[in-house]
């Protein structure tokens, strides 16, 4: 039986404890989706950080803020191992907008494939200042990234030591934005459970 997100955090909460903060996963099984014909990839934003990113830019010049790539250093990632080396330590990229050709020719057939390429919504920047650096490390730091691979999407959308609304606000953001980027909106949804690091799902019923 499914049960309401705050019976389900509560039914969760119960289990053993264990010695590190858990993570807490989002589960929604999807139906009557062809894998091979729907292209699903985006970014939704969350009110509550769930955990901390690791950010990397292909700016111009270095910044203090974050690992930096600069243009000259681009030729140094020309074998494969660099580049799935460079993709696989980060979980986003941020680029300067006047170097995103440069990115996508140097950087392109590694970063596609992953979907940490940086775009318009999340990690293009204009200006390259340390303002312009800083609200996208925060968007970021509240963003959650979804990518449908198979017919189960996992994401993480909070941890144990945070607040029950917290975790319920994040939850309700992110299965909307997974819903409205399904073909046929619920009709997808096959069923949806909440788990923790270590523990068996639960089933959950959402509203919205």
């Amino acid at each position: 039986m499914a049960l309401e997100l705050k019976q389900a955090i509560e039914e969760l909460r119960k289990q053993k404890e264990r010695k590190f903060d858990q993570t807490m996963d989002l589960i929604v099984n999807l139906r009557g989706i062809d894998l091979k014909k729907t292209n699903i990839s985006f970014v939704v934003g969350v009110p509550h950080r769930v955990k901390d990113k690791k950010v990397c830019g292909f700016l111009n010049s270095k910044s203090d803020l974050l690992k930096t790539i600069t243009k000259p250093e681009f030729a140094s990632y020309k074998e494969q191992k660099d580049l799935r080396g460079l993709v696989k330590g980060f979980d986003f990229f941020i680029a300067s907008a006047s170097l995103m050709p440069a990115v996508a020719t140097t950087f392109g057939k590694a970063l596609g494939p992953s979907g940490k390429m940086p775009s318009p919504q999340l990690g293009i920047i204009a200006q390259e200042t340390p303002a312009e650096i800083k609200n996208a490390l925060e968007k970021i730091a509240k963003s959650v990234k979804i990518r449908l691979k198979e017919s189960s999407i996992k994401v993480a959308v909070g941890k144990l030591s945070m607040k029950d609304e917290d975790i319920i606000q994040n939850i309700n953001s992110v299965y909307k934005g997974i819903v409205n980027a399904l073909p046929t909106k619920k009709e997808n949804v096959k069923n949806v459970l909440l788990k923790l690091s270590m523990s068996k799902p639960v089933g959950v019923s959402i509203n919205g």
